[in-house]
């Protein structure tokens, strides 16, 4: 696939309101402004993990305007699996308040691995008992291995897509090759995905060119990602 493929929206940012980021809400609606990107998702951590927001904070984001200087803002949460029975640290009528709900499993935040079969399991509990989940985060992980094809088929029956991360390389070392894998099967499924950065700080802000690399080697086209098309980032969300 061409580099010149273009994302409307980045739907995995953190602010400094996750604790370990370093940028304001504002300061991605000027970098956002600054590189035409349409829409970007805030998707803090979920209050499992240590230094995040309380859940009060995400019970609060209705006060985030929806659009700020024509930029729209989706309000988030990457929520942490905190038990092997699939339960996030959201309550279900705080994750109904959201735009975006990214999944994820995270060290010290209730759930740690217990190798691929299990993991596999317990993500899959997850997407059974919360319809409010649109993304899965960062399956490259080495240390939370999961079984690609049976998540895949699952995400699918549950229509929720698969991110793939581009801070992966930095974030977790060594995952290229599985990062690679988990792009091929998605292209053997024909499902979708969504191009995130899995932002820190601003200038990070729809800055894909890793992951571009990836859906390039793994064959993937332009009608498997998301995340360039405001209706199907809509229709995703919905």
């Amino acid at each position: 696939m061409s580099r010149k493929l273009k994302l409307v929206a980045d739907l995995h940012v953190h602010t400094i309101a996750s604790g370990h980021a370093y940028s304001t809400i504002e300061e991605y609606v000027a970098q956002a402004k600054k590189i035409g990107l349409k829409a970007f998702a805030v998707a803090e951590h979920g209050p499992a993990m240590p230094g995040a927001p309380h859940f009060y904070y995400f019970a609060n984001m209705k006060m985030i305007p929806p659009v700020i200087n024509g930029i729209r803002v989706y309000r988030g949460v990457e929520a942490n699996i905190i038990s092997d029975q699939g339960e996030l640290d959201l309550d279900p009528e705080i994750l109904d308040m959201l735009d975006v709900v990214i999944v994820a499993m995270h060290p010290r935040c209730g759930y740690d691995s217990q190798g691929e079969e299990k993991n596999t399991e317990v993500l899959i509990k997850a997407l059974e008992r919360y319809p409010q989940i649109n993304i899965t985060a960062h399956l490259e992980n080495l240390k939370y291995p999961v079984n690609f094809e049976k998540v895949i088929q699952a995400t699918k029956k549950h229509n929720v897509a698969i991110e793939l991360n581009n801070s992966s390389p930095i974030s977790r070392v060594g995952c290229e090759a599985n990062w690679l894998k988990l792009a091929q099967e998605l292209k053997k499924q024909d499902w979708q995905a969504v191009l995130t950065t899995d932002s820190h700080f601003s200038t990070m802000l729809g800055v894909v060119d890793d992951s571009l690399k990836i859906v390039k080697s793994a064959g993937l086209t332009k009608d498997h990602i998301v995340n360039i098309d405001l209706k199907k980032v809509e229709e995703l969300l919905c």
